[in-house]
């Protein structure tokens, strides 16, 4: 039996370069050797969507990505998670396992509730201290609130894998703390009914280093909040115009100087999309001083077309065929409910809920 690996993306807008070199292109290059189980999050994108009719066009744009970067439903099983009712109940279960501490301990929640609650990481007030932090979720003077499925999000996403009892997960960075939480649930449970029913997940980074897709905007990685991203399904002017807009540094002032961040993410974002010969040429440039910000951002534009264009009209295509986009879904709802089903049965069995 081969291995089963599973990931999810949040439904919460179109799918960016990042998520192609970081998984989307990874996912298809494993396809034929895992148990692959592609889903699309749209129950941990109500943590922050609330917008419903985004919320529904959004699925539908991820699932038509997905299949337009090259997963194949017939090898891979493509789901929405919340087609699986299973999990929802599961979720439930699972709770009932764990502690309100450990999760408000999560670094993720903090920084989400306290983006919720207006409340800059920093501020003399965002004190680090548990006490500090509750008094800030639950006595805050606020209109604002911090709902609960943030809360539980690790419990949620803990779900999702162990219901199909996946044992391999590629997470990013900020998801590993909850990877690790997956595990420590799965120990706990099998320890405290005395029962070896969830293996515990690993990371999986595909046999190779991660990649880290740099955003526009000089500093960190590409994604979707920090509004410094490049789209897949970005048409030809507008693409060209970010490009253009990356922000960058008066230029070498020496031969052979170190580059900044800005202009070493510009060169990261070259080395994914063009070719060698086009890399050594810009970097000799730069190393003797000659480079031309301008005609590097052109040529990068031009390249990054070359990858995301047969990827937009792909997706065009998809969307415009509902009967496909329906098939696709219903059948990888049945692969995923199978497991799922089977795994409920024996959560409830377990912790006694039975017929009389």
């Amino acid at each position: 039996m081969k291995e089963i690996v599973l990931s999810g993306i949040r439904s919460t807008g179109n799918l960016h370069l990042g998520n192609y070199y970081g998984a989307l292109r990874k996912f298809v290059n494993i396809q034929d050797d895992y148990d692959c189980n592609f889903f699309i999050a749209d129950l941990h994108a109500l943590t922050t969507s609330t917008d419903p009719a985004a919320l529904h066009a959004s699925v539908k744009s991820v699932l038509a990505e997905y299949l337009a970067a090259g997963i194949d439903p017939e090898k891979a099983t493509i789901f929405i998670q919340s087609d699986i009712p299973e999990i929802s109940e599961m979720y439930l279960l699972l709770n009932m396992h764990v502690g309100i501490g450990e999760l408000m301990r999560t670094a993720s929640f903090k920084d989400k509730a306290r983006k919720a609650l207006g409340i800059a990481t920093g501020d003399s007030q965002a004190d680090d201290s548990e006490e500090a932090f509750e008094r800030e979720i639950i006595g805050a003077s606020t209109n604002k609130r911090v709902n609960a499925g943030l809360l539980t999000y690790p419990t949620l996403m803990a779900v999702d894998i162990l219901i199909q009892k996946a044992t391999k997960v590629p997470v990013g960075k900020d998801q590993l703390q909850h990877l690790e939480l997956t595990r420590r649930f799965a120990r706990r449970f099998n320890s405290f009914y005395g029962v070896d029913l969830f293996p515990e997940p690993t990371d999986f980074d595909f046999g190779g280093a991660p990649v880290k897709v740099p955003g526009l905007d000089g500093s960190g990685k590409m994604g979707k909040s920090e509004g410094n991203c490049i789209y897949l399904t970005d048409d030809p002017k507008v693409l060209r115009k970010k490009v253009m807009r990356a922000t960058t540094d008066e230029g070498p002032q020496a031969p052979n100087s170190p580059m900044s961040e800005p202009v070493a993410n510009l060169f990261t974002l070259l080395e994914l999309t063009s070719t060698p010969e086009v890399v050594t040429h810009f970097r000799d440039a730069y190393a003797d001083c000659s480079i031309r910000y301008g005609d590097l951002k052109k040529q990068l534009a031009e390249d990054i077309l070359a990858v995301t264009t047969p990827i937009r009209e792909r997706v065009s295509d998809i969307l415009a065929n509902e009967d496909y986009l329906r098939r696709v879904v219903r059948d990888g709802a049945e692969r995923a409910r199978a497991r799922a089903s089977e795994t409920l049965k024996e959560v409830r069995h377990i912790m006694g809920i039975r017929p009389l």
